[in-house]
């Protein structure tokens, strides 16, 4: 029998596809809506493969899975920064993620760039109080700007070719360069982004090199209103230097899906909880700055696509066959 024990699991999107999917694949699984934490490990025995989201998955829970007869964790994302790697590889369990189509994330990211630079939050403050003056609402159009995309992966190479379209100069830097991308923007050090670019946004995944990515040092380099957008993941960007240089106008304006520590906040419901993230706070203050729940991804082509790729991975595990969705 093969089981896999999926966690995280919503019952308004996912329930019925991961039932679907399941019995066309002759996979059986134990559903579970919560995270995954040291009081529901236990559903996983008798799996051996897990699935899983963004939440997570320190050594101790590697182990705490690995006594449970768990071989392989897939997470329905495409990062996967979540999950201790070298702890799975030292308990010996494999782990795999979901790579989703690009365009959901990229569409995502213009329609930030363009909230930025319209002044879209401060509009829809005034609308909602039926204040419809015009005073400090003018914005800035595209083919005017320089935009620095930081990461040319799927998701930059596209957000790249969508905004070719406007006619803004683009700038571009990633450690592997694609000549798809040359077609429309031109490769520089970071240095450049930093000192030429109107708006700048991230599409890199998180490593040592690059945490904080964007901090003192780096928006120093900055010129005065430049636009940040952060669709990738939070630690890119030092939180504390971030909040002080959109206090101080360094920072014109931002668009957010991803924060640090976002962990255990995102996808539920705390309107009555006390949330230990002031960060998170103080960026959710500010008229300029646009804050999302980590939720560019959130398209029907993405459920539709994770759900079945991670149990198609799974499936390849148990069967021993060979998996392109297993991380190497």
């Amino acid at each position: 029998m093969m089981q896999v024990t999926v966690y995280s699991c919503r019952d308004f999107d996912e329930k019925d596809l991961f039932l679907e999917y399941a019995k066309e694949l002759g996979i059986e699984v134990v559903l579970c809506a919560d995270a995954p934490d040291h009081d529901n490990v236990s559903l996983s025995k008798g799996s051996r493969c897990v699935d899983v989201l963004t939440t997570k998955i320190d050594a101790q829970l590697v182990q705490a899975f690995r006594e449970q007869g768990v071989e392989f964790i897939t997470t329905r994302t495409i990062g996967y920064d979540h999950i201790d790697l070298a702890a799975a590889k030292e308990c010996g369990i494999r782990v795999g993620n979901a790579p989703y189509g690009p365009h959901g994330v990229a569409d995502y990211t213009v329609m930030l760039i363009l909230m930025s630079i319209r002044k879209m939050g401060a509009i829809l403050g005034r609308t909602a109080l039926q204040d419809y003056t015009l005073a400090g609402l003018n914005g800035r159009e595209l083919k005017d700007l320089t935009v620095g995309v930081i990461g040319t992966g799927r998701i930059g190479a596209t957000v790249v070719r969508s905004l070719s379209g406007f006619g803004c100069r683009i700038l571009a830097y990633d450690l592997y360069e694609k000549e798809e991308v040359r077609q429309y923007a031109s490769y520089v050090p970071l240095a450049r982004i930093w000192q030429e670019a109107d708006v700048i946004t991230l599409h890199t995944p998180l490593t040592e090199d690059n945490f904080h990515l964007i901090n003192a040092d780096t928006m120093a380099q900055m010129k005065d209103g430049v636009v940040i957008i952060n669709t990738a993941r939070g630690a890119l960007i030092d939180s504390d230097a971030f909040i002080e240089a959109i206090e101080e106008g360094k920072i014109g304006a931002a668009g957010l899906d991803v924060v640090e520590n976002e962990f255990g906040l995102y996808y539920y419901d705390h309107k009555t909880d006390i949330l230990k993230n002031k960060e998170l706070a103080l960026l959710r203050s500010f008229p300029n700055v646009t804050v999302s729940h980590h939720m560019a991804f959130y398209t029907r082509n993405y459920v539709e696509t994770v759900v079945k790729d991670s149990l198609m991975s799974c499936k390849c595990h148990m069967e021993g066959k060979e998996n392109p969705w297993e991380i190497k």
